[in-house]
């Protein structure tokens, strides 16, 4: 699931963040070059609507949006607080938007195919009420919500969250809403610290800083298969963070490239396996390189057969 309107352009703006604000268009054209997706293969996805946000935002929390002053807080781009808000909503919000009506797509796919990954959206440090860490829209929490309400037989959800920094959104969202397993796995000593949303996470794991592959790959597979004898889940919401990466400048984690492949293989396995369906966001990753890495992998689980076109 993907739209060219997922990418943040605005006269180099975008450059003062760390964060790679064209990586989903690039991760579309590895995939192109590589000759695994047509124009045929893509959904093309939607941008959410107000009515459509309003599932899980407060509308006072949709209005503080109007202030450029709490979107340039929020995605943490200060010349933003400058900008006329009719800007800010085309050139920053819209993208974001965009992205969460595409998780909320995927969620559907995910359901009647067997698998979706949204190319955007994990957008996890976002909550009903409350945006930050680049998170403006809860897209999380509002497909699981949309998957409740208006698919039939899905009633239990389980979130793996693998990306560097705690999930204390979704984690805020769901705090006691036993439908929902979140499994996190995170570096302890960096943003959100949010001790209260910690006591949503039925599974958490905090690493240290500059864990490496074989601790870290070992990990993972041991908590995703202790999650799901736990609990079989109808829908896996899998957050693929790349900011794992060795060198992040916010991740603090040190993991390979290869390693990143291997552990989203080591996640659809264990759902493949069980035949849940998956649903993959890609979350953060603020390296030029992890465009190429995040389409690596989608190569990878091509290649063993763990997404097709024809699973259902």
């Amino acid at each position: 699931v993907y739209s060219p309107d997922y990418n943040i352009t605005f006269m180099g703006l975008e450059k003062l963040h760390p964060f790679d604000a064209g990586k989903w268009g690039k991760v579309i054209n590895f995939l192109k070059e590589e000759k695994l997706i047509g124009d045929d293969l893509i959904v093309q996805a939607r941008e959410a609507t107000d009515e459509d946000l309003l599932v899980v935002h407060t509308r006072r929390y949709l209005n503080k949006l109007k202030w450029s002053f709490v979107v340039a807080t929020i995605t943490e781009i200060p010349p933003v607080l400058f900008l006329p808000n009719f800007l800010v909503q085309r050139k920053v919000l819209k993208p974001l938007r965009t992205q969460t009506g595409g998780t909320i797509m995927a969620g559907k796919l995910a359901v009647d195919r067997g698998w979706a990954i949204n190319v955007g959206g994990g957008f996890h440090h976002c909550s009903s009420d409350k945006g930050g860490g680049f998170c403006a829209y809860a897209d999380i929490t509002l497909a699981i919500k949309f998957l409740f309400e208006r698919v039939p037989g899905v009633s239990k959800a389980t979130i793996i969250d693998l990306d560097a920094h705690q999930g204390n959104g979704h984690e805020r969202d769901f705090m006691n809403d036993h439908r929902v397993y979140i499994m996190d796995v995170y570096n302890r000593y960096i943003y959100p610290g949010d001790g209260f949303a910690k006591r949503a996470i039925k599974r958490k794991v905090e690493l240290e800083w500059g864990t490496e592959d074989t601790e870290y790959l070992q990990k993972v597979h041991t908590h995703v298969e202790g999650a799901l004898n736990e609990l079989k889940p109808d829908i896996i919401v899998y957050n693929a963070g790349t900011d794992i990466l060795d060198g992040d400048p916010l991740g603090g984690l040190a993991i390979s490239p290869q390693g990143i492949v291997k552990r989203d293989e080591v996640v659809f396995k264990a759902a493949r396996s069980r035949g849940i369906p998956i649903l993959m966001v890609t979350s953060g990753g603020y390296q030029k390189r992890t465009a190429r890495i995040i389409a690596d992998s989608i190569l990878n689980l091509h290649n063993l057969g763990l997404i097709d076109n024809q699973w259902s």
